[in-house]
């Protein structure tokens, strides 16, 4: 320490500054375009999702700005209206009656389902169900297929009689067959007619039987 001018104390050592440089490397970090409007970034360095200023209803999804793929059975920007199938073209054969999102097929009066195809009274539109088709049977025609039915029935009861019968009738005979003298040969030959003409009869019946069943599997 020394006494300087003005009667004040100073250092003798003497403060110098000198500038120094150095070199730092740091990563830069990553630079992101931005997204146009209607776009937005989820997850990857491209704008791929859309943006709908509302939600997408009724099953949609968002696939451009404010644009929405509807579900089947819906339209509108938002999927927000039902479409009624019933004014378009549809595949019920009688009556078509829209619901919320599908439609059903029912039959008209004097109609009924076709319990055939196990079809039901109103036939969903669903996936175990894809085609919307309902076949739908006339009452009249049931009733006359229930009555061919009754009609086969009885003919067979009787051809099974006439069997029978015929079985009957030739019993006896069976037995005075070996007993007649040859002179009774005109007898046996009338006897064998008859007995044709009732074999004649069954053939008939049988084939009445097989056209009445053929008409039944159609009515099927």
């Amino acid at each position: 320490m020394t006494l300087c001018d003005g009667k004040r104390l100073c250092s003798t050592y003497k403060t110098v500054y000198r500038v120094s440089y150095r070199q730092v490397t740091s990563p830069e970090p990553p630079s992101y375009s931005e997204c146009c409007p209607g776009w937005r970034r989820v997850h990857s360095h491209n704008c791929n999702q859309a943006v709908c200023m509302k939600p997408c209803m009724n099953g949609g999804t968002c696939v451009r700005p404010n644009q929405c793929a509807c579900a089947a059975g819906w339209t509108g920007r938002y999927c927000q209206t039902d479409i009624d199938e019933c004014n378009g073209s549809h595949s019920c054969t009688q009556q078509c009656i829209n619901t919320v999102g599908s439609y059903q097929c029912g039959c008209q009066e004097g109609y009924h389902p076709n319990k055939v195809n196990n079809i039901p009274k109103l036939s969903s539109t669903t996936a175990a169900c894809q085609n919307h088709l309902e076949v739908c049977l006339q009452d009249e025609e049931a009733g006359h297929s229930n009555k061919m039915t009754e009609e086969v029935q009885n003919l067979r009861t009787r051809v099974e009689m006439l069997e029978q019968k015929l079985q009957l009738a030739l019993a006896p005979f069976n037995s005075l067959f070996s007993l007649m003298p040859e002179d009774g040969v005109a007898e046996r030959a009338s006897f064998l007619s008859h007995s044709f003409q009732q074999l004649d009869r069954i053939d008939s019946l049988s084939e009445q039987i097989g056209f009445l069943e053929e008409r039944l599997e159609t009515c099927e």
